[in-house]
């Protein structure tokens, strides 16, 4: 469900059209500008040569620093704050030459400095002066009839920068989302890697184990045969319901069922199962963490210890709980093909997870030994249990 899920979350993130604010959206904004050139076609403009080279100057800046402003290397490089610092100080010369409909184009210079500063310090810094400029470049030429330039210039920078820092905001967020989905993807597709390599690997050991009992009894012993066929069966729709479960990931496994699986495998393999359980009562969380301990730990004894006897102990107190899985046999021996230590690797991972450690190795007196440790949480009323079976 959650892999289900993470994919639709990003495919829909995918899907969504990017309608943000981009350099070709604050182009038409130019338009300010045809006040100036309507003064310089009237012929009213002195020196309409400067002037016309000027204003042609004025948009190539604006046109290369809106588009520069939308990629972000490019919006903090040294050359787009170059051709800003060039665009002021061309308005404010276009300005003072010509006053009048030329003083429209400071609210343009506006829209160019929210572009590429946007927010922070810096943006407070830049746009108080640059009003103050402004205001004394107006009232100078133009007086209080152009008093809305001044405050065109500052709604210019202000709404600018917020609606440009929040697009940026908006995209960030979107990016999040698609990752947060690649990880919920990942991590699903890790836990039922997990669980279908334990619930596979015990199922398919036991199932081996018990028709190899049946290819040895058949021949002596019929009816003790069908008996070891029933519990294959057994073992097999067993198997098939716990993989629905861990598809739908809301398996959560008994400690107490697990040990009895154990000590039937064990059993059937010839190997004396000890179990001795003392302690609090566990949380369910636990104790199917555990289950997928006392799981692997018997299935590797089964597979690959040779071992005679194998003891199961789980001990605890309110603070911790412990489970130790020893056999006598010669450890765990992986085929040259094989991947070594998956199961034991994964099931640390899952330890170490909850907050707790796994240890395996060579036992002090010789065999194999798989000790777990966590934290016990909410502990019940103690549980004693004791049971060897022969």
């Amino acid at each position: 469900m959650c892999r289900h899920w993470g994919r639709v979350a990003a495919a829909r993130a995918r899907a969504l059209p990017d309608r943000g604010p981009n350099g070709l959206s604050l182009l038409p904004w130019l338009l300010m500008g045809l006040g100036a050139l309507s003064h310089l076609l009237g012929g009213e403009a002195p020196n309409p040569w400067i002037g016309a080279l000027g204003l042609l100057t004025f948009n190539t800046l604006y046109i290369a620093i809106v588009i520069r402003a939308f990629h972000p290397p490019s919006r903090e490089a040294p050359l787009t704050w170059g051709l800003l610092a060039a665009l002021g100080a061309l308005t404010f010369g276009l300005a003072i030459g010509y006053g009048r409909e030329w003083l429209l184009l400071f609210p343009l210079l506006g829209l160019a400095v929210g572009a590429v500063v946007r927010r922070g310090w810096l943006l407070r810094w830049i746009t108080l002066p640059l009003v103050v400029a402004v205001g004394v470049v107006t009232f100078w030429r133009d007086g209080w009839d152009s008093a809305g330039v001044v405050y065109g210039t500052f709604i210019s920078v202000m709404v600018t920068a917020a609606i440009l820092a929040l697009d940026e905001t908006v995209r960030q967020l979107r990016a999040t989302r698609e990752e947060l989905a690649r990880a919920a993807v990942e991590k699903e597709r890790l836990r039922f890697s997990r669980d279908l390599h334990d619930l596979l690997g015990h199922t398919l050991s036991v199932i081996v184990v018990k028709s190899e009992v049946v290819r040895r009894l058949a021949p002596h012993d019929l009816d003790a045969a069908l008996a070891q066929v029933t519990d294959i069966e057994s073992v097999g729709r067993q198997a098939l319901t716990e993989i629905r479960e861990a598809v739908t990931g809301y398996r959560e496994g008994s400690l107490a069922t697990e040990l009895d699986r154990a000590r039937d495998a064990l059993s059937s393999a010839g190997i004396e199962p000890v179990v001795r359980r003392s302690g609090p009562l566990l949380e369910p969380q636990t104790e199917a963490l555990l289950s997928w301990v006392v799981r692997e730990s018997t299935t590797n004894a089964v597979r690959h210890s040779g071992a005679s006897r194998c003891v199961i102990a789980l001990d605890g107190t309110t603070d911790r709980v412990r489970l130790t899985v020893t056999d006598d046999g010669r450890g765990p021996v992986v085929a040259p093909d094989a991947t070594p230590g998956s199961g034991l690797r994964g099931l640390r991972e899952r330890v170490a997870a909850a907050g707790g450690t796994l240890d395996s190795g060579p036992a002090p007196r010789g065999g194999f030994r798989v000790t777990a440790e966590l934290p016990a949480e909410n502990p019940g009323p103690p549980a004693c249990e004791e049971d060897r079976a022969h």
